[in-house]
């Protein structure tokens, strides 16, 4: 397999070079292309060295400002695919997501379609997470599975990887959202259209350096979303 990480940036200076280094030092012959929404950090700079560093090996896509997650990972895939890639990861930049986990997903997406990263599967956990962060997560699990039927038990997790089969299946001009809703939009979908889906058991760490770029305008567009994902996809729904 040639397997690519695709990863989303903001303002992530202080994170972009240490898990860059850090993924690559695994020696996966995983490959990274580095999305960035002109940080006005200089993320995008430090990203550009990297990539002339590691020539072949890290790449780099700029984009004129802050789009969303949603839009950055669609863009992303269309490159990774283009550049060959066998199978795609989700993955950020903060270090929330642990790259020693990533010989895990590759292991595992030998077997399945699609892999997700749990954290509310058996062997799955959060580290340094308040009371607020754990219920707004593992409570917006619970509101998808209830309004979609998924039984994917994390659909809001952001660290996954995906077969180029999938991908290259999805009709992407349908995916509309543009922040963490993605994810549960995602899985609904690979779900419906008859993908295996499979949970790997994770830890997720809350960043150390850096902002969080979660707010009230993304989790209002995920409850919305959420809600009208059975309707919007019913025609793919009723086809299986």
């Amino acid at each position: 397999m040639r397997p690519f990480i695709v990863m989303p940036t903001y303002n992530e200076k202080e994170n972009i070079e240490r898990i860059v280094a850090d993924i690559l030092d695994l020696g996966c012959g995983v490959s990274i292309l580095i999305v960035d929404d002109n940080s006005p950090d200089g993320t995008g700079e430090i990203a550009d060295r990297l990539s002339v560093e590691h020539s072949g090996v890290v790449f780099v896509e700029h984009r004129e400002g802050k789009q969303g997650l949603g839009t950055a990972y669609r863009h992303g895939f269309k490159v990774a695919l283009d550049k060959g890639a066998d199978c795609v990861f989700e993955m950020d930049a903060d270090f929330s997501h642990d790259p020693r986990d990533v010989p895990r997903f590759l292991q595992a997406i030998e077997e399945h379609d699609v892999v997700i990263g749990s954290r509310y599967v058996p062997g799955g956990g959060t580290e340094d997470w308040g009371i607020l962060r754990q219920f707004i997560s593992r409570g917006g699990s619970i509101y998808a599975r209830i309004f979609t039927g998924l039984r994917v038990k994390d659909s809001t997790s952001g660290f996954r990887c995906y077969r180029r089969k999938v991908l290259q299946s999805i009709d992407f001009s349908r995916i509309s959202a543009s922040g963490y809703a993605f994810q549960v939009e995602m899985a609904y979908v690979c779900t419906i259209m008859g993908y295996d889906v499979y949970e790997l058991p994770i830890t997720f760490t809350d960043r150390t350096a850096g902002e969080s770029k979660m707010s009230k305008s993304i989790v209002w567009e995920a409850m919305w979303l959420v809600r009208g994902l059975r309707g919007k996809y019913e025609d793919i729904r009723d086809s299986r």
